[in-house]
């Protein structure tokens, strides 16, 4: 056993905490807690201990795959699959144009280096088209923050006073730093509270003060609810409106409206509930909210989004301490690619660059000339993570060309043409772009702590290779920026600006470039982290004040480079800026600087509630949650069943009073029915639930080798309940939370 600690993170959610761990072989035999790391300092959840499971996944890739005629796979070497797949990608670029190549993923939890360099393979295919899960959840909530005030806020919670959490339970789905330490703070402080809007009674919500456990679905009517006893009891914070919003008149009509004592019925709360939370969120001296799928995987998922702002922005919850703020970026999630602002067959929204996930299989199950023709696939498995998954299957089987690159065998990479097998994420370079902390911010860079498994290519080399194979570089093209590179990275940044400035074609593929030329200098085994430098450079460009608050001295430069330094050699993160709160209001960057509060057409979805009848329909008459956050599921990275200490078949859970009502006990099998499909599952039976809503796990419904080689389905697919038509209709985001479906009992 090898005895030294090394530190990485964990990438079972978006927070990545800062670990340690002990290796046996390629084993990760111990986890603990980084108590250096900058932002987590300790902190880890149970599901860290589990990370082995991912690592020695039985379903591992260990040499490029090419399908044959009858639809098995054929092993190939390396050269080969390059040739081939970039010979492949440039026959469909010259036959139908780069557009017509669509990317999907970039990166999971944590695992993004794959997306950055793979910017370099699609500017060399002229493809401008892309998706990822984020377009399954945060769309809708971007479009809306853009709206109002141009950037993303994010909560303070360690020093609010109130905490709101809508459709969100941090207890397991974390979305904050050290999150069951702040819960259990701010549970255990009589003078703050904790507000929680969910349809369950969640482990957030049974530490909660008050818990608005709404009816599912009606989320809208809740949040309305509490936006019209602000506005009708004069709960609004004037003097802040007054100095720092602008376009309020038609959002207060529209509020003055609401009836609150309806809506409060039509949620299943009693008008009591919701104006005393009203009144609590307005008297506070801070509060900060955060929503997640709850909402944003529900009816009106988009209104759910601007409403929930609304809470903070009306009470004056903005730049300042414990409320909302703008951060600082070292990099961005999505592409930097030349965009298009719809989608070229149906037409829809594109926000932040990325196509809505289910509209994926419209704009490829058509004759449409301009329809996508192939899919490039990185560290994402959609045939499983998106809606109907029959439908995304027979789109990907109309497509011309498939290529997945992942570490494992996943139900996507079964329909592939071409399968390019990726290191793990502890095998190779490796960061997350989730850096959203404010006052002060951080990045974690982390180096590989177990060799790679032969056979496998850590993703920048695989883009690296493709791009030299397409013709899109040349050896010759970087002579200059390698000599420069030996000088020193003074020199090499002179190089570089020049040689970017005169020669379009070599910049677009600035992360390639990076990787071959400044890349040998920082050792061999680390090319990958040059793609950091070109970041540091930026971030110091960008926000100089902010990291010079954080102890970065001198110019420009010599800020870049220390924070190159830092990032490339701080194993456990790296502190990058440090802001005062009020440097939020010079990041707002709507119209003179002032939250714009009116958003037209949600204006009118808000009206248009009074109208709305409750959807009952007797052949459904529940609400199926199609992908529940568990102690015993986080992202489908670990794709072994075993890794799940208990639950490894992925219950349903259901009501005591449905259940006596189907006549099923815990442990028996159920039927559940969409109008989409049929699955059965095992019955979980808990007053967690309401009756009429059932939940099944996300991360189930896996094909997975047991230890004799023979796969076996674990678990219910969640998506192959789900429906792709099922959607908001600003942001296409799914309505997963919100599923109609009938439970029978299976004798």
């Amino acid at each position: 056993m090898n005895d030294e600690w090394r530190q990485t993170a964990c990438i079972l959610c978006t927070i990545n905490c800062g670990i340690e761990v002990k290796l046996e072989g390629r084993h990760i035999a111990r986890v603990r807690g980084n108590k250096n790391h900058v932002s987590s300092h300790g902190y880890a959840c149970e599901k860290a201990q589990r990370l082995d499971y991912y690592q020695n996944g039985r379903d591992r890739l260990t040499t490029p795959l090419r399908r044959r005629d009858d639809g098995t796979f054929e092993e190939i070497d390396w050269d080969t699959a390059i040739r081939e797949v970039a010979a492949r990608l440039l026959e469909v670029k010259d036959k139908f144009g780069g557009e017509s190549i669509f990317y999907y993923g970039g990166g999971g939890q944590g695992n993004h280096l794959g997306g950055a360099y793979g910017a370099a393979t699609r500017r060399a295919l002229g493809s401008i088209y892309s998706s990822n899960a984020l377009a399954q959840e945060k769309t809708g909530e971007f479009w809306v923050d853009g709206l109002l005030c141009g950037g993303r806020p994010v909560p303070d919670f360690e020093n609010a006073e109130v905490a709101v959490f809508v459709g969100k339970n941090p207890w397991q789905s974390h979305g904050l730093p050290r999150a069951r330490v702040v819960l259990r703070e701010i549970a255990n402080d009589p003078n703050r509270a904790l507000i929680v809007i969910d349809p369950r009674r969640t482990e957030t919500a049974e530490i909660a003060d008050y818990h608005l456990q709404v009816k599912p679905g009606t989320d809208a009517f809740c949040l309305a609810a509490i936006l019209g006893a602000l506005a009708q009891q004069d709960l609004i914070n004037h003097e802040f409106l007054r100095e720092h919003a602008a376009n309020e008149t038609e959002l207060f009509d529209a509020l003055r409206e609401v009836p609150i004592a309806d809506y409060a019925t039509r949620a299943g709360l009693s008008e009591d509930q919701i104006r005393e939370v009203a009144r609590r969120i307005a008297r506070a001296s801070s509060a900060a909210v955060l929503e997640d799928l709850g909402i944003e995987q529900n009816l009106h998922s988009t209104l759910n989004s601007y409403l929930e702002k609304l809470l903070f922005i009306l009470t004056g919850n903005f730049g300042k301490r414990g409320t909302m703020n703008l951060h600082t970026n070292l990099g961005r999630l999505t592409s930097s690619t030349r965009r298009s602002p719809a989608t070229p067959v149906g037409g829809h929204r594109i926000i932040s660059g990325l196509v809505p996930c289910n509209v994926i299989p419209d704009e490829i199950l058509t004759d449409h000339p301009k329809r996508f023709r192939a899919m490039l696939i990185e560290s994402a498995n959609p045939v499983h993570s998106l809606a109907d998954s029959q439908r995304m299957r027979e789109a990907l089987d109309a497509l011309e060309l498939v290529v997945v690159i992942d570490v494992a065998m996943t139900e996507t990479a079964r329909l592939a043409d071409y399968v390019l097998p990726a290191a793990s994420q502890f095998e190779k370079w490796e960061a997350t772009f989730f850096n959203f902390e404010f006052p002060e911010n951080y990045f974690h860079l982390r180096a590989p702590i177990i060799e790679a498994l032969p056979g496998t290519l850590a993703e920048p080399e695989i883009h690296r290779r493709l791009v030299h194979e397409m013709g899109a570089l040349k050896d010759r093209d970087l002579d200059s920026l390698r000599a420069a590179a030996a000088q020193g990275r003074a020199a090499f940044a002179a190089e570089f600006l020049q040689v970017s400035s005169a020669q379009p074609a070599i910049a677009a593929m600035t992360p390639i470039v990076l990787y071959e030329t400044l890349g040998p200098t920082l050792g061999a085994g680390n090319e990958a982290a040059a793609l950091f430098w070109g970041l540091a450079h930026s971030c110091a460009r960008t926000y100089p004040e902010s990291m010079r608050r954080a102890g970065f001295d001198g110019d420009s430069f010599q800020m870049g480079e220390a924070l190159f330094e830092q990032i490339l050699h701080n194993r456990s993160g790296v502190r990058f800026s440090v802001d005062p709160y009020e440097e939020t209001w010079r990041r707002v960057s709507t119209a003179g600087g002032r939250i714009n509060l009116t958003i037209p057409e949600l204006i009118g979805e808000l009206r248009e509630l009074v109208d709305e009848q409750p959807a009952h329909d007797p052949e459904f008459p529940f609400v199926l949650t199609a992908g529940d956050r568990r102690s015993t599921t986080a992202n489908t990275a670990i794709r072994d069943p075993e890794w799940r200490a208990k639950d490894r078949e992925g219950a349903l859970r259901i009501n005591p009073g449905d259940a006596a009502s189907l006549g099923v006990k815990p442990g028996s099998r159920v039927r559940i029915t969409t109008k989409r499909a049929s699955a059965e599952a095992v019955v979980e039976i808990t007053d967690r639930m309401q009756p009429g809503h059932v939940t099944l796990p996300n991360g189930s419904g896996l094909w997975y080798p047991d230890r004799e080689g023979q796969e076996f389905l674990h678990g219910v697919p969640p998506n192959e309940l789900t429906a792709s038509d099922h959607r908001d209709w600003i942001a296409g985001t799914p309505f997963h939370k919100h599923v109609p479906a009938r439970v029978e009992a299976v004798s």
